[in-house]
């Protein structure tokens, strides 16, 4: 109702109906704050055990976390998000890890060997299941199977392409058993590639070569991994509990073959929520041990006095643009439009204004490595000049192309957190007052986001690709036409011929100069909007040491934390600098 039109009724009230109203709003507020009490009150009958009242329980040796969001798929054969990627490297491992120092090291495998396009992984005695089986090359090669299956329809089979017979399985080409991965007995996995590589070891440290017991899959019938009592664990945690959108509970696994590295005895994902006030209120009284800090929170941050850590997560966010057959944005002209309509910088400097923040120039971040430095570097990616003029001119023969009268309205897909909001509508007043085109902004959270983006149901998307191993392939590949997480279906054969080459050289030099080739295309065909790479700050519980926050694996990893109720011993505390200078 406009403004005037309330007043203009105010006005007409009388003493006594203002005095009637009056009481009728104290009631309703008493009302509503008896049925919060009972609802708080009923909520934790139904914890299902999880503890939410510290996030430091000294006495047991627990600690509480949070998630952004429930986690939608914690299949390792089928998962391809972080959220689920979080908990899983916490209660899953393959044949290697990455150890407390970041370094790629053994995990289930004590030992691997390389000749030529054969490698052979020989797996700890020790190495068990959480119901204390033991774990087998067996796992090894049916799981790998089973995701590379056509049936299975993994978004991540394209990983295990580097296995022999890999690709063509998926494509439905050959039967599954003929896949390039063999168990010469219990505890030998051999395994055949479509030809040498240099970074296959990189690889087998992603969750989609983790084991998957087939016995236990089978008994599941077809639930496996759909609750905590579902999935058998290799890793150095468990789950106990899991009440689906509210919370979990992880405890150390008993069989887990590296006792020393789990100090903490349980961790309570107390709370799952992306509302940045909800987790600094919750980190401020002391119910998490830890939270990312948004620029809107910073000042009240430092007013507390929390020391503040800065991590680049490598991750690299961006636009991505349906490609699709009667989208209007599979267009050339039109996708030229958006992007030189808009600026990055401005978009990181005035709208997110977060220290760490990087404009985004390419999709592939300024920390990779090239032949002798950094990839950025010696391959530094095509400039890019907001030109408002330009702009419009290519909405103009877009227009003309598609017999427009008017310009397309179209629907930008963004997550529910707060930066993809100021995101959206940033580009959402970008696009109507530079080109006069209407966005629609379909706000959703995490996992229905994910849903509509597999099916297509947008026009721009806001997205994000994080990078599943050390190499720049992690990020090459994303747009290559096989891959299913390239989900505006973009499709170049020059690109597709690239990635196989990046993907089968030996020579680093060639590979380099493909990925380079690749940034020009996805520059070229505007493949996507590049908006940043992202800069976390956050903040940690004094009396928890020894956080790990990852660029590959678990994004926040808590298997190698411990409590100290005196706060962090020297130890820890040069521990604490080795992290915050990995981070730097």
């Amino acid at each position: 109702m406009p403004e005037n039109n309330v007043r203009s009724t105010d006005s007409r009230l009388n003493s006594a109906a203002r005095r009637q109203l009056a009481v009728y709003a104290v009631t309703v507020v008493a009302a509503l704050v008896v049925l919060m009490y009972v609802l708080s009150w009923a909520a934790s009958l139904t914890s299902s055990g999880v503890v939410t009242g510290s996030a430091v329980d000294t006495e047991n040796n627990e600690i509480t976390v949070y998630l952004r969001s429930e986690p939608p798929q914690m299949n390792t054969m089928m998962s391809a998000d972080s959220v689920s990627g979080t908990i899983i490297g916490h209660v899953m491992e393959g044949l290697l890890r990455y150890d407390e120092n970041r370094e790629l090291a053994p995990g289930l495998a004590e030992r691997w060997s390389r000749d030529g396009d054969t490698m052979t992984f020989h797996l700890r005695d020790e190495a068990r299941w959480s119901n204390g089986d033991p774990i087998t090359a067996h796992d090894f090669a049916f799981a790998w199977k089973t995701a590379v299956d056509p049936d299975t329809a993994s978004r991540y089979a394209f990983i295990l392409y580097a296995i022999e017979n890999a690709e063509a399985i998926n494509n439905g080409e050959r039967p599954v058993d003929d896949m390039g991965v063999e168990a010469l007995d219990d505890r030998t996995l051999q395994v055949t590639l479509e030809q040498p590589i240099a970074y296959f070891d990189r690889l087998v440290a992603f969750q989609t070569f983790y084991p998957v017991q087939q016995a236990f899959f089978e008994q599941t019938g077809g639930r496996y991994a759909a609750d905590a009592d579902e999935m058998l664990y290799s890793g150095p945690y468990r789950i106990t509990s899991w009440v689906h959108g509210a919370s979990m509970r992880l405890e150390r696994n008993p069989h887990y073959w590296d006792q020393d590295r789990a100090a903490i005895e349980a961790i309570n994902v107390g709370y799952m929520t992306s509302d940045s006030n909800t987790l600094l209120n919750l980190f401020r009284d002391e119910q998490i041990v830890m939270t990312n800090v948004g620029s809107q929170m910073l000042e009240q941050a430092m007013l507390e006095g929390w020391e503040i850590h800065r991590f680049m997560d490598g991750t690299v966010f961006y636009i991505d643009l349906n490609h699709r057959p009667g989208r209007a944005t599979a267009n050339l002209n039109l996708r030229k439009a958006l992007h030189l309509a808009q600026d990055s910088s401005e978009l990181v400097n005035r709208v997110i204004k977060s220290p760490g923040y990087l404009p985004g120039e390419s999709l592939f971040p300024v920390w990779l490595e090239g032949v002798d430095g950094y990839f950025r570097d010696e391959y530094p990616a095509p400039t890019y000049v907001r030109d408002v003029e330009r702009a419009r001119e290519h909405l103009r023969l877009a227009m003309e192309e598609e017999g427009w009268q008017q310009p397309p309205r179209l629907v930008m897909l963004s997550g529910d957190s707060p930066v993809a909001r100021m995101q959206a509508e940033y580009y959402q007043e970008v696009y109507r007052s530079v080109l006069d085109i209407e966005v629609v902004i379909d706000e959703q959270t995490f996992q229905q986001r994910l849903e509509k983006m597999n099916a297509g149901e947008f026009d721009l998307v806001l997205a994000g690709w994080g990078p599943d191993y050390n190499d720049p392939l992690t990020f090459a590949d994303l747009y290559a036409s096989w891959n299913q997480s390239n989900y505006g279906r973009f499709e170049n054969d020059e690109l597709d011929a690239l990635v196989r080459v990046a993907q089968n050289s030996l020579d680093q030099r060639e590979r380099m100069e493909a990925f380079a080739g690749i940034q020009r295309i996805l520059h070229e065909e505007v493949a996507h909007i590049v908006n940043y790479e992202r800069g976390l700050l956050y903040v940690t519980h004094p009396q928890v040491c020894g956080i790990i926050r990852r660029v590959f694996g678990a994004e926040a990893d808590y298997s190698y934390a411990r409590i100290s109720e005196d706060g962090c011993s020297l130890e820890g505390q040069e521990q604490a600098a080795a992290n915050r200078a990995a981070e730097d």
